[in-house]
Formats: C-alpha cells, structure tokens, sequence
C-alpha cells in the first residue's frame, strides 16, 4: 500500500482532471463572458493544462529540499504580486475584488502563488532544528505572524475566503508539528470571529453569510446560486439528466463552469457521479497522508501534510457552499473547476507530492534484489 498510494493519487487527480475538462465542454459555452466563442475557456483551459502538467513534471523531478531553500524568494515574490494587485494598469478588479494581476499574456491569480508560499515557510521553519513548536513564540507567533502578511494582503483584496483557507491551513500545519493545542483553538475562535466582524462591514458578504441559512427566502438574491444549485442536484437525481442535457447551466445558474460546476456534475451525471468526486478526494487525503508519513524528513512531512491540507479545505469548502451547508464563497474546485492559476498551482503541488514519495521510499539496488531473491531460493534443511 505504501509504495502504490502514488499510483492511487495520480489516478485520482488524472480522473478529477479528466472530469472537469468534460463538465467544461459541457457548460462554459453558456457563460456569458465566452464572447461569443463556444471554446473560449475550453482553449483557456488547455493552455493552463499545459502549464499544469510542466510545472508537475518540473515538481515530481526536482528535489524537494529545494524548497525549503528558497521558501524566502517564492514568500517574497508572492508579496509582490499581491501588492501589485492594487496598482492600476496592473491589478484588475472585477466584482469589486482586486484579486488578478493582467500582464497582457497572462492574467492569474496571485493568491494562488501565496498558497504555497506559505506552506513552504511553514514546512520549513518547523523543520529547524532551533525551533521548539511548544514554545508560544517558535510554536505559534512566529509563524502566524508571518504568514499575516500575506494574508492582510488577501483580505485586503475583498477575498476573505482564500484568506480564511491560507489561515487554516498554517493552523493545521501548526498543530501537526506539535504546537500547543489550546493556543491553536482560541486562534481559530478568534480568527472565525474576526472574519465574520469584517464580513458583517461588508453589505455584499454579509447578504451571503446569512442567506446561505435560507436560499429560497432571497432565491432572486443573494440565495440565487445556492438555491440554483439545490434545483440542480434535486433534478439530477441518481442516474442525472445525462452530459450535455443539464438546464442550469443555460444562465440560470451563474458560474456554472467555475465555482458551481460540482452541482452541475450532479445535475448531468447524477448522484453517483458526485459521490466518485468525494472518493476521489478521500483518495487523495488518504494516499497523501501515506506519503507524508513515510518522507524522508520533517520537512517532507509537513510539506506533503501542508499540500493535502490545503486541497482537501479547499474541496471541502467548495463542496459545502454548493449544497448550501456554508456561506456563498468564490472558490473552485481543486482540479475540476474553470481557472487556470489554480489548476496549475494544484498540479505543481501534486509533482512536490510524487518527489516527496520518490526521496522517502528508496528503492534497493539491483544486485541487493538478485541476493535476497537468491537468499529466498534456498532450500531450507
């Protein structure tokens, strides 16, 4: 089990892949921003698929320690581009977030970079030798006042849920490493509270922090996506209505394609397709939990523990905003959903994954394997 968990992974995420490139055939040619094209955001997809699948290959072939070496450059470059993010000419706003940098040939998502910006700092200060995790300063200041830098920069954005997701997951990472338990629950009390002090501030996001509770009751509203994707799981059924024959996606429910794409995969393919997209994730903790167990170093495990954290909060949260148990929130679907920058930041942490597996578990030299088979081969008297 321990050396085919690899194997289950990459079938899992190549399935997940698969999946979402299917599902956007199926529903970005009713989006409104396709500007008229049918294959808009399908090509837009490829060409982030492309980039995906090097940066995985380039994370499965190079050394992770590498990483930790230079955890500086890639937290220090994540703080630029959140920062440009403001600047006019460079920084675009839509729906009222500055959360894309334009660069005319490129335009993505610098959070996405934040993500594992953090992780790799993390990882690498509680690898230190010189820290001590129970210690309040080395276990818990330290640490989570760094990573505030990046997440002030986010929230700053109008993007509370990215900044939520980044938080927990350095808690996650924090308590894994063997920080103080109490210390970690009261930060997660007060950090829920305080992100629901701002979100109240917000008009916007505390429309969607109460009408998540009762869709039906702002259905026309700020209830109009959850309550869409409920019609479209419900319609689904079981079997679903069968590819291609889902109706929410014809501008009844918005975002089909991106952040909303999981209830229409309950819609076409029904309830049993829904459930394989769980088994898939549970897959992916399962396997990426074996991996960390087994890497080589401190490092490695709370590196591989960081990277499946963050795509299981991150499916997790997406999953519980579609079928209504969390508060609307702008966030895809790990592998499945439309937006290149995620997509290509998932699979480059799937490539740390399947390096972290390849250092942690060596494989004995051939002529060691020839004297134990020999050894095996003789008889016994």
């Amino acid at each position: 089990m321990q050396r085919s968990s690899i194997y289950l992974l990459l079938v899992s995420v190549v399935g997940l892949v698969t999946l979402g490139v299917v599902m956007l055939f199926s529903t970005s040619a009713f989006a409104q921003e396709c500007h008229g094209d049918i294959y808009y955001f399908v090509k837009k997809d490829a060409f982030w698929l492309v980039v995906g699948l090097g940066v995985c290959i380039l994370g499965a072939l190079t050394d992770y320690h590498l990483w930790q070496r230079t955890w500086k450059i890639w937290f220090g470059v994540a703080t630029v581009l959140l920062a440009l993010c403001f600047v006019p000419h460079v920084g675009m706003k839509i729906n009222g977030s500055h959360r894309w940098i334009n660069l005319h040939l490129l335009v993505f998502q610098p959070s996405e970079l934040g993500k594992i910006a953090t992780i790799f700092f993390v990882a690498w200060w509680f690898s230190r030798e010189e820290t001590d995790p129970r210690k309040f300063v080395d276990g818990f200041a330290m640490p989570i006042g760094v990573v505030l830098i990046l997440i002030g920069l986010i929230a700053k954005e109008v993007d509370l849920g990215t900044a939520a997701l980044i938080g927990a997951t350095t808690l996650a990472i924090c308590l894994v490493a063997g920080a103080n338990w109490m210390l970690i629950v009261a930060m997660c009390g007060a950090g829920l509270t305080g992100l629901l002090g701002v979100a109240m501030f917000i008009p916007e996001r505390a429309a969607r922090m109460t009408s998540f509770l009762h869709p039906e009751a702002d259905k026309l509203g700020k209830g109009l996506q959850q309550w869409q994707a409920l019609i479209a799981f419900g319609s689904g059924g079981f079997e679903g209505l069968g590819l291609g024959e889902g109706r929410q996606k014809m501008l009844y429910l918005p975002y089909a394609h991106t952040d909303f794409i999981f209830p229409m995969i309950g819609e076409e393919l029904g309830l049993r397709a829904t459930w394989l997209v769980l088994m898939g994730y549970i897959l992916i903790i399962l396997c990426g939990g074996l991996i960390a167990a087994n890497a080589k170093d401190r490092f490695g495990k709370l590196l591989a523990m960081g990277i499946i954290l963050l795509i299981s909060l991150q499916a997790a949260v997406n999953i519980g905003m579609t079928t209504s148990m969390l508060p609307n929130k702008g966030m895809p679907l790990p592998f499945i959903s439309y937006g290149g920058s995620n997509l290509a930041v998932c699979l480059f942490m799937v490539g740390i994954l399947v390096n972290i597996h390849r250092i942690g578990i060596p494989i004995a030299p051939v002529a060691e394997r020839h004297v134990v088979l020999a050894a095996r081969s003789v008889p016994r008297i």
